[in-house]
């Protein structure tokens, strides 16, 4: 049943699930080792297997009671493939995780109401024609809702659970020690790079007024476009806590995963084009793509959702990064490495060489430098994700003391979770072929690109 149970807001309190999550993690792992001793290689690969499936569920069910930042991790975990445990346990996690993309706490309506009316002084009847009391989605902040303004428009209404901020702050700040008792199964996901970055990008995310402002800006820049949707907020009806948009009728993600191959390689090169052309066109990016955050309309276009992450790059960081790509893709290794070491990600002390600035770009950012049809899987994401994250996991000697800067991480997170998402599809494409059009500014190789660059040539 529903309850209106306050979500708890102090870190001791937002940690005890944590405490105990961990103390039982390190008790089993004492247990295992000593119970290697003396065992069979067959006994030895199950008694892991077995620790490994205890530490996924309770990795499960420790993100799922977190808010914000906790889920938002879940949230990635889904579309990647991070080897967590046993490859034939592996879809049967990943399909524990993929129910937090649409998991909604039960909060008790009312509750969920008094938000809107505190927020905007009106009462809901007076704000809406009507208002469907079934939610409809579950942000990792708040709840979606069904709605229908006076003048006729229907709206999704997302709003967030009363007291989230305080518990998102207690949960960014139990996380770190969380994950450090999994650095060896996700020494990726564990990474402090990623723990500080989502810290310092989460807190925005609880702010809907400039999630609304994003949003406007977004369904006026790609209004009538041919294959991409993004459905106008109602500006005067959004306050902290409240955000109002117009409803984009479609389908999830699940029908989608179920067309056909031909339909989901067209739906793939749209998620691609949104998600990474964005950045190399407008400066600017979703940080936040996740399956959850895109439907299937009946007239054929995306509708893209959720904007609370969302980051604009300075030009000339942008510049850098298409340097980077052009410099890899022509296998200019000298050249590549003078570009990260003058721009602080390479220690020139380091002993870096040319060859593997190479190898580190190139496996980070295979996909979009090799001139050939490729299908997406998440394995090739996290593969990648783990090396761009944290080079130091990877086998290039030089670059075990590099990171990357903080205007890039973020960026290559965002790229990261758009493979993956790609990855859950199935996708093929020559990603090459596509990203050529902001790479270099080659003319569309793809129809949705000659349709895309004729809609940019009649709105400029």
């Amino acid at each position: 049943m529903p309850t209106d149970r306050p979500i708890p807001t102090s870190r001791a309190a937002r940690g005890s699930a944590l405490g105990r999550a961990v103390a039982g993690q390190a008790i089993r792992g004492a247990g295992a080792r000593m119970s290697m001793i003396g065992r069979s290689e067959e006994l030895r690969e199950r008694i892991s297997e077995k620790r490994s499936l205890q530490a996924a569920d309770q990795l499960v069910t420790v993100l799922g009671s977190m808010k914000g930042a906790a889920m938002k991790l879940g949230q990635m975990l889904s579309v990647l493939d991070l080897a967590l445990v046993p490859e034939q346990h592996r879809q049967r996690f990943q399909d524990k995780l993929s129910a937090l993309r649409d998991r909604a706490p039960e909060v008790d309506v009312e509750v969920m109401l008094s938000v809107i009316e505190d927020d905007l002084g009106e009462t809901v009847e007076s704000l809406f024609a009507d208002f469907d009391r079934q939610p409809i989605a579950a942000a990792s902040i708040g709840q979606v809702y069904r709605a229908r303004l006076h003048d006729g428009r229907a709206v999704a209404v997302k709003i967030q659970y009363p007291g989230v901020d305080a518990a998102v702050r207690a949960d960014l700040k139990n996380l770190a020690l969380f994950l450090e008792f999994w650095r060896n199964a996700l020494p990726t996901v564990a990474a402090p790079e990623l723990i500080e970055e989502l810290r310092q990008n989460f807190e925005r995310e609880l702010d809907y007024i400039e999630e609304a402002r994003t949003q406007s800006v977004l369904a006026r820049r790609f209004r009538g476009h041919p294959f991409v949707a993004v459905p106008d907020a109602i500006e005067e009806l959004c306050t902290r806590r409240v955000l109002v948009t117009e409803f984009f009728d479609g389908v999830s993600f699940d029908h989608i995963r179920s067309l056909p191959v031909a339909e989901r390689d067209r739906i793939g090169e749209i998620v691609y084009r949104f998600y990474i052309g964005s950045l190399y066109l407008y400066d600017e990016f979703c940080g936040d793509p996740h399956p959850g955050n895109l439907l299937l309309g009946n007239d054929g276009r995306v509708g893209f959702i959720d904007f609370g992450l969302f980051n604009r790059m300075r030009a000339e960081h942008v510049a850098f990064e298409i340097d980077c790509l052009r410099m890899a893709s022509e296998e200019r290794g000298v050249d590549l490495l003078a570009a990260m070491i003058a721009r602080g990600i390479v220690d020139a002390s380091a002993g870096v060489t040319p060859d593997e600035c190479l190898e580190y770009v190139y496996a980070a950012s295979e996909w979009n430098l090799v001139d050939r049809a490729m299908t997406v899987t998440p394995s090739l994401a996290s593969s990648g994700l783990m090396l761009a994250i944290d080079p130091r996991g990877g086998q290039f000697t030089g670059m075990k003391r590099q990171n990357l800067p903080p205007e890039h991480l973020f960026s290559r997170r965002a790229d990261f979770l758009t493979f993956g998402v790609l990855g859950q599809l199935g996708a093929t494409a020559n990603w090459h072929r596509i990203a050529r059009e902001w790479i270099y500014g080659d003319s569309p190789a793809t129809e949705l690109g000659v349709a895309e660059q004729q809609w940019r040539d009649r709105n400029r």
